[in-house]
């Protein structure tokens, strides 16, 4: 039960790093989101840009979550978690610290330079209160998490009905190879006892004697 159980803290956690991982990736797109072409940043509005990117985050949480045990119930409830958690805290991440680093350089590019937990601190509060409004005001702020966490919950999940299916046939075929025991009766012995000499003989007619004579 113990090594079942630190398999599931060791998937977990590797998990949890992953999602760590990609939320700096997600905040690193938000801030360097003006790097790239108008036309990929404008069509849609952005939402296939975030939409892709949510997938990718869902992607890789759900081969990182639950290296270990893979037929919990829990893994496909944590990945969902970790994708959703991972998209939003990369959001706010890198928003705080793109207003913090524009307000203080007033409007000059972001740099690598620019991510320090002071800009973090700084516009962490003004994040917060600004990405709580949109979550509050419309769905496309939904939009991005609810794709990475339904994505990550579904890839997991038929990860898990493999995995159970897999090892129902695995046991099934181990039963089947197992060979039956001889049913007994519960006062029969596994053994019958030997029979005497007499008994083995043939016991012949009744005119026929039992030790013949010898010549």
């Amino acid at each position: 039960m113990s090594h079942n159980r630190s398999g599931l803290l060791r998937g977990l956690a590797t998990g949890l790093i992953a999602a760590l991982i990609c939320a700096a990736a997600v905040g690193a797109a938000v801030m360097f989101q003006d790097r790239l072409p108008s036309a990929v940043r404008v069509f849609g509005n952005g939402y296939p840009l975030s939409v892709a990117l949510s997938l990718v985050v869902a992607m890789i949480v759900a081969m990182t979550v639950g290296t270990r045990r893979r037929r919990s119930a829990v893994l496909p409830v944590v990945a969902a978690l970790y994708a959703g958690g991972a998209v939003a805290a990369g959001q706010i991440t890198g928003s705080s610290i793109m207003w913090s680093a524009t307000t203080r350089d007033r409007g000059l590019p972001l740099d690598l330079d620019d991510i320090t937990l002071d800009n973090l601190s700084g516009g962490l509060p003004y994040a917060l209160s600004l990405y709580r409004a949109r979550l509050t005001e419309a769905w496309p702020a939904w939009l991005s998490i609810a794709v990475a966490a339904l994505a990550a919950l579904m890839l997991v999940t038929a990860r898990v009905v493999r995995a159970r299916r897999a090892y129902r046939a695995e046991v099934a075929a181990e039963e089947q190879e197992q060979p039956e025991e001889e049913y007994r009766a519960p006062f029969e012995p596994a053994q019958s006892p030997a029979q005497s000499p007499a008994a083995q003989s043939p016991a012949g007619n009744l005119f026929t004697p039992r030790k013949p004579a010898r010549d």
